[in-house]
């Protein structure tokens, strides 16, 4: 059987975030006909696990047999923060699942499908989610005496001295034994600070949300994600009005 979208999101999110629903004993199947959301790829979008369709806007990939999600189907995630959890790289989309739709978790975290159909996106979303690791941080920058070269990253996002910044936090952390909140948010800091933003942004996020609530780290993701979208597409279409009239 081919495993397609495999990615070990639910196993990190299983043993290192310490939640139980990262595993479904028994899929169901939702009876509905569509569902929409969001799904990150790698850089050279292509599915994985072998399968090595290639990724475009507007086409529809199918899968047959079981749908199981973490195992088999095509997955997607109503909420960009949940995507974020699973996502392999920094290719965003806008999708819709379709045919067989299995839900995953309790609460639902994400859905696997037979088809999913790629609506907008394929666009390198590492700006965004820096940025977005960074805002997370300093939701709970208070909580710990975090060194100045830190914040002032964490503030600019000065590429400059990210690397600085993951240092100081990294020799923050040696130098005191903190309670878990300043700890949390001291991962935040550090996280944040990674070099591939995706991961960044997964990880920052889900440190700070022990101190801050999901749902507005969701609310945020999903504005800035928005807007990221709404400005390439401006940017594609116009790149592609200029070539045609050239050819005119």
């Amino acid at each position: 059987m081919l495993v397609i979208d495999y990615f070990s999101g639910c196993v990190y999110r299983t043993l290192c975030i310490g939640l139980n629903h990262g595993i479904n004993i028994s899929p169901r199947i939702i009876k509905m006909k569509t569902i929409k959301g969001w799904w990150f790829a790698k850089e050279d979008k292509q599915l994985a696990n072998g399968d090595n369709r290639k990724i475009k806007v507007g086409i529809t990939h199918k899968v047959t047999g079981n749908i199981i999600p973490c195992e088999h189907g095509l997955h997607l995630s109503p909420k960009i923060i949940d995507a974020l959890l699973y996502a392999p790289g920094p290719i965003i989309y806008k999708v819709e699942g379709s045919g067989k739709i299995v839900p995953h978790g309790n609460p639902i975290d994400k859905y696997a499908c037979s088809e999913r159909t790629y609506i907008s996106g394929g666009f390198d979303s590492s700006e965004i989610l820096r940025k977005f690791a960074r805002l997370c941080a300093l939701d709970v920058i208070h909580l710990w005496d975090a060194p100045q070269v830190v914040v002032e990253y964490l503030k600019t996002g000065n590429e400059d001295i990210r690397a600085a910044a993951r240092d100081a936090a990294r020799d923050a952390a040696r130098d005191a034994a903190w309670a878990a909140a300043r700890d949390a948010a001291w991962y935040a800091a550090w996280a944040a600070a990674w070099d591939a933003a995706w991961a960044a942004a997964r990880d920052a996020a889900w440190a700070a949300a022990w101190a801050a609530e999901r749902s507005k780290q969701n609310e945020r993701l999903t504005a800035m994600a928005n807007k990221f979208l709404k400005k390439r597409n401006q940017q594609k279409r116009k790149l592609w009005k200029n070539i045609n009239a050239q050819d005119v």
